[in-house]
């Protein structure tokens, strides 16, 4: 259900979260179990800006402590503190990309699948909202986790973390896109947490896919046998 104060964000549904952190331009779906968000939830804004960005990386206290992964987890990891909703998208004001830094909208990604692959498909997206037929461009990224894998901990060698924080083997970024003709479109990744030379279309799954690897319902109220088809099918990589 959504917020009582709607946000555009939320037009085509919100995924479940144990806490729902609401931004000025993005929503978070936080995870108390995994530490880190479940869901990150944005419109993007690819407009050229003078807005530079400030690497104001801090915790978000909304969060309760004893569920909330602060910057000390990172330190001497070897991982970055990834963005899911990308910094670039945000740059309307210093405020709006300030809130990208906060540490909910981040996960623990491999630096060369950060600055790599995962890069690469924030700057694709971008250029696909740059496009005159897209009306907006809705996307929900978050983090993945095989049970049928070992999960690595971060911070638990150092008695001084107080929350350890367990590193996703993949990613997910969700892709809708509403036209000016008034049709919509739909794009599925799930990238490994790893460095990658491969192309993005590789990468290209069903909806329904991520759906159920991440355990979440997207774009839910989008209804109809047309619209379940989407989820359902995998659908040609944009050119960008």
């Amino acid at each position: 259900m959504n917020h009582p104060n709607y946000k555009r964000e939320t037009r085509y549904g919100l995924p479940e979260a144990d806490q729902i952190l609401y931004n000025r331009n993005y929503v978070v779906g936080y995870s108390y179990y995994f530490r880190q968000a479940k869901w990150a939830l944005e419109i993007v804004d690819s407009e050229e800006s003078e807005v530079e960005r400030k690497d104001h990386f801090r915790s978000d206290y909304r969060i309760p402590e004893r569920f909330r992964a602060d910057k000390e987890v990172y330190e001497g990891s070897g991982y970055h503190r990834g963005h899911l909703v990308a910094s670039a998208n945000k740059l309307e004001s210093e405020i709006h990309n300030s809130e990208t830094f906060l540490l909910s909208n981040m996960s623990p990604q491999k630096p060369k699948f950060n600055s790599g692959i995962w890069k690469k498909l924030e700057d694709a997206v971008r250029k696909l909202d740059q496009q005159e037929s897209v009306f907006e461009t809705y996307v929900i990224s978050g983090p993945i986790f095989y049970f049928d894998k070992d999960v690595i901990m971060m911070g638990d060698e150092n008695e001084k973390i107080k929350v350890t924080l367990p590193i996703p083997h993949a990613f997910f970024k969700s892709i809708l896109v509403e036209k000016n003709t008034g049709t919509i479109n739909m794009w599925s990744f799930i990238i490994p947490n790893k460095k990658s030379s491969k192309e993005l279309d590789e990468f290209l799954v069903e909806t329904s896919k991520v759906e159920k690897v991440s355990g979440l319902l997207l774009w839910e109220t989008l209804l109809g046998t047309k619209m379940i088809n989407k989820k359902n099918k995998i659908s040609k990589m944009w050119k960008y």
